[in-house]
């Protein structure tokens, strides 16, 4: 018996999806139970912080699987830019700005249809996003997107440089 011939509710991914991770690609996960008991629905894996490069991908993918995508709520600090509406194929999708931190991007199927993804940083390791995005989708998971970061390793931000002195300009420690 092989996938096609098998029935399963619309929307759910098979249990033994996985795809090979290609820089510039979607690289997702969704929980397959229909329970949704786990903190979070899935995890996701963008390449950079631009939303308007990212999103569009991300947007895709979940149609093709859940239906059309309304809404995504994303936390402005944690993006470049974030526009108010994306049209994505022939959807307009509107992006909302909340507090939910770098680590959770909210998607909206419908008008009530809420799904949370673990977002791992686009600096992680493949291992280390593979890692989280598979404890992400655990049906008994019970611990939030920042510490599943923190328990695969994956919760350091870029560190921003310190700037150096410009030209003309002297740094001068402080005299004991």
């Amino acid at each position: 018996m092989n996938e096609s011939d098998t029935s399963r509710a619309p929307g759910l991914l098979p249990d033994a999806v996985h795809r090979a991770a290609k820089p510039g690609t979607v690289l997702l996960r969704l929980e397959t139970t229909r329970s949704r008991e786990g903190n979070l629905d899935g995890g996701w894996w963008p390449r950079s912080r631009d939303i308007g490069a990212e999103l569009p991908d991300l947007v895709r993918a979940l149609t093709v699987h859940l239906g059309p995508i309304t809404r995504v709520g994303l936390d402005a600090t944690a993006w470049d830019e974030l526009p108010t509406r994306l049209v994505i194929g022939d959807q307009v999708v509107r992006i909302d700005s909340f507090p939910v931190g770098d680590d959770t991007v909210l998607i909206t199927r419908g008008d009530q249809d809420h799904f949370s993804l673990l977002v791992v940083p686009p600096h992680a390791t493949a291992e280390a996003a593979r890692a989280a995005m598979a404890r992400a989708v655990r049906a008994d998971n019970t611990a939030d997107a920042a510490q599943i970061l923190i328990d695969t390793g994956t919760h350091q931000a870029y560190t921003v440089p310190v700037e150096s002195p410009r030209s003309g300009e002297e740094r001068h420690e402080p005299e004991e």
